[in-house]
């Protein structure tokens, strides 16, 4: 008999650490090569484990709601006999067990200067009869959170633990608290108090609002948040407080595109399996335009300016139980419309069965919405940090509009269309951020009725 070790794998270049959400085997249970053991979460993505061998799962290193590091154990796994991948695999942790010691010392250093910045000594800490994961001791130990503090806190992780998204909303509280004592202390009476008290006043700064933002009255239904839902809310402010957010809005005949569409849809239907909405079509336009404006193609880092390279269309699709995610569309400047159909199909459809893997979300350098397929004619869109712009696109409709021709003018009904630019007005000026929304619409207004596909 021998011991395999499952490890977190590594789920893109930029994702470090995971949330464990939900064991999905118990220890004694037997497991089949490939299926699933556990759920984690990503600040962008949920996803599922599998087993690289068959087995019994003997051991879990991790309770719902740690944080994991990628590379480190999650679960001993006992199998019968000896396997090729099984013994490279401990070749493998040979080769890394050693500089692995070096993180695992300097977390213990960090959970010991924890435990020393704290008010109440190590035993009491770990007779509080909760649980704090590594994560939320270090940021309680950088951001000064007492012992009384940490324990004042609401968890919203499971058995009531603090998570980290709590520990941070306490800090945006306890941070808006300090400003708020400050502005409304009444001179006369602070000015000889000492500064030296401030936890008792951040703990009622941060309470209050939550006590009496909102009375819950007899019958009412109150629905706890999804940690997508947290996470959302918490990406969106953040990126008000962070953008200066302008919008530019531009009206567009999308007749030649309508009756384009209906001509050969079928025909490439039946030829490429799959249906051809107008998505594809106006993700092609949008590439097309950041071809020719690549400087809304960029990200802001502090006073630099970081040109991307490459052309990733984050596509924001909603989810079945009200949630938003952005699956990415990388290098959509290269794809043809058949590949752009096929990828953006692709794309929605495990959007919306939760199959998207870590690397599809994440690297987008410009996001398209698409507000009108729930009826609206325009939005206002909020940009998805760190890009600097995103473009929603209106609801199709037909109206009455004057044509312009050789004989002169004359009343017709077009398919029209609003597009709405919102972007960041710390790098991207009014003419810039108008330009490029124009440029998108003079590509769809110039469609070719006869193109092939």
């Amino acid at each position: 008999m021998s011991k395999f070790e499952l490890k977190l794998p590594q789920m893109g270049e930029s994702v470090a650490e995971a949330t464990l959400t939900n064991w999905l085997k118990e220890v004694g249970d037997t497991i089949e090569m490939d299926e699933a053991i556990f759920e984690i979460a990503t600040d962008k993505v949920d996803s599922e484990v599998p087993s690289e061998v068959d087995g019994v799962l003997l051991e879990k290193r991790f309770n719902v709601d740690d944080v994991i590091k990628v590379g480190e154990v999650v679960a001993v796994i006992q199998i019968e006999g000896e396997v090729d991948h099984v013994a490279d695999d401990s070749s493998d942790e040979e080769m890394v067990e050693e500089p692995a010691e070096v993180p695992a010392r300097e977390l213990e250093a960090q959970m010991a200067g924890v435990k020393e910045s704290v008010s109440a000594p190590a035993p009491d800490f770990s007779s509080s009869e909760r649980f704090y994961s590594p994560l939320v001791k270090n940021i309680a130990k950088e951001e000064n959170v007492s012992m009384d503090e940490l324990e004042a806190i609401v968890g919203t992780g499971k058995k009531g633990r603090v998570t980290k998204n709590d520990i941070m909303a306490y800090l945006e509280n306890r941070s808006n608290g300090n400003e708020t004592k400050v502005e409304a202390a009444p001179q006369q009476e602070v000015k000889t108090e000492k500064a030296s008290t401030p936890i008792a006043p951040k703990e009622t700064v941060a309470d209050k609002p939550k006590e009496s933002k909102v009375q819950v009255g007899a019958g009412d239904e109150v629905i706890p948040l999804t940690r997508m839902g947290k996470l959302i809310a918490h990406h969106m402010i953040e990126s008000v407080s962070t953008s200066a957010h302008v919008q530019s809005f531009v009206e567009v005949d999308v007749t030649n595109v309508v009756n384009w569409r209906n001509k050969v849809k079928n025909a490439f239907q039946q030829r490429e399996g799959e249906k051809l909405t107008f998505t594809p079509i106006f993700m092609e336009a949008v590439a097309m335009a950041l071809k020719k404006y690549p400087l809304m193609n960029i990200s802001l880092d502090g006073d630099k300016v970081i040109k991307k390279k490459n052309i990733n269309l984050g596509m924001a699709a909603a989810l079945p139980d009200g949630n938003l995610i952005v699956p990415v569309i990388k290098n959509a400047d290269q794809l043809n419309l058949v590949g752009m159909a096929k990828t953006v199909n692709d794309l929605a459809s495990r959007a919306r069965n939760n199959q998207l893997k870590p690397d599809e979300v994440k690297d987008g350098t410009y996001t398209v919405t698409n507000v009108g397929s729930f009826g609206s004619v325009f939005g206002t869109p909020i940009i998805n940090q760190p890009q600097v712009g995103i473009l929603a696109l209106g609801a199709i409709r037909k109206m009455p509009s004057v044509i312009e021709t050789d004989q002169g003018e004359y009343i017709g009904i077009r398919s029209k269309m609003y597009l709405s630019h919102s972007y960041d007005h710390r790098v991207v000026n009014g003419a810039l951020g108008g330009m490029f929304v124009k440029a998108v619409a003079d590509y769809l207004e110039a469609w070719d009725i006869n193109r092939e596909i």
